[in-house]
């Protein structure tokens, strides 16, 4: 008898690991099936796309739009290189009959406001005829004025914010902390002025000095560029360069700022152009449902995977 219970136990085990093995078989079957099938998908969906999504153009005529929308940053979507890209398909597309530049934004670097800016010049120097105006919705400050006061005209809402005209460098100070805390700072340098501005030393008034002396030459390069864009129409103010910003209605009486307008009303009245086509950079679609379809497929992957190690 104990014989026979051995035999059959061995038997028993065999066919439950062949059923498990058929098991697996299956479900690893299924999913190169779904892999395949996926991939022949996102392949013609790209092809699609790609018929699809050709470059932006309006065949008569039209007011072409690029948004500047967030902090101007070389890794965001307000990069020059972006702002750059949609300014030049714009001037370049055979119906524009003028662009507008639209502008939500508190600024940012310095370098990316002044690639912008001056793109804008050399793009209204080779297109005279093609007018481009700044309209601001919420926010123009900083850098972002910067970049606005290269249009022909900038138009506001009477509740936006503008203006902002100064330089920052900002930071914490923790050498009374770390005393509090019994931590000795220790730090080697080669060249006297390699801690520049180490929040964990105290600042030399020779450091402080020389910080400022640049903040101010930066922010005269700021003031000369506004003085260059605006011109005539900007008003003596002792406060005008002094980093305030103002709403849009007392921006207009400043000078910094030419009349109230939207996108759409500047394209219907100002340009002449009712219909708006964007042409800022976007995210290509095939590319999107791309990604979000190789995420789930990841997660499919490992749950399978995980799935599988777990009956071994």
């Amino acid at each position: 008898m104990p014989e026979e219970n051995w035999e059959r136990r061995i038997i028993e085990r065999l066919a439950t690991e062949g059923l498990l093995e058929q098991q697996r078989a299956r479900r690893w079957g299924i999913f190169f099936k779904l892999l395949t099938f996926a991939f022949l998908f996102i392949t013609l969906f790209v092809v699609i796309a790609s018929l699809v999504e050709t470059e932006r153009t309006c065949i008569d005529k039209c007011t072409a739009m690029v948004e500047i929308k967030g902090e101007l940053d070389a890794d965001s979507r307000a990069s020059a290189e972006n702002v750059i890209t949609g300014l030049q398909a714009a001037f370049k597309n055979k119906g524009t009959q003028g662009v507008v530049l639209k502008i939500d934004s508190p600024g940012g670097s310095p370098v990316q406001a002044g690639a912008i800016n001056d793109e804008i010049h050399r793009l209204r120097g080779k297109y005279p005829d093609t007018p481009l105006y700044a309209v601001v919705g919420e926010l123009c400050a900083s850098g972002a004025y910067y970049v606005a006061v290269a249009a022909d005209k900038i138009y506001v809402d009477k509740a936006s914010l503008i203006g902002s005209i100064g330089v920052i460098i900002d930071g914490f100070g923790f050498v009374g902390s770390l005393e509090k805390l019994g931590v000795e700072r220790r730090v080697l340098t080669a060249g006297e002025n390699k801690d520049f501005l180490d929040p964990f030393s105290p600042l030399p008034d020779k450091q402080k000095e020389y910080a400022q002396r640049m903040l101010d030459e930066i922010h005269q390069q700021f003031i000369a560029v506004v003085k260059e864009g605006r011109g005539s129409r900007l008003k003596e103010s002792p406060e005008l360069f002094s980093g305030l910003v103002w709403n849009g209605q007392r921006s207009i009486e400043l000078g910094l700022a030419d009349a109230l307008g939207s996108v759409s009303s500047v394209a219907r009245d100002v340009i002449k152009a009712e219909e708006v086509v964007d042409f800022t950079p976007q995210e290509n679609i095939a590319e999107r449902v791309a990604r979000k379809f190789g995420a789930t497929l990841g997660r499919t992957f490992a749950s399978t995977l995980s799935s599988g190690l777990r009956r071994h």
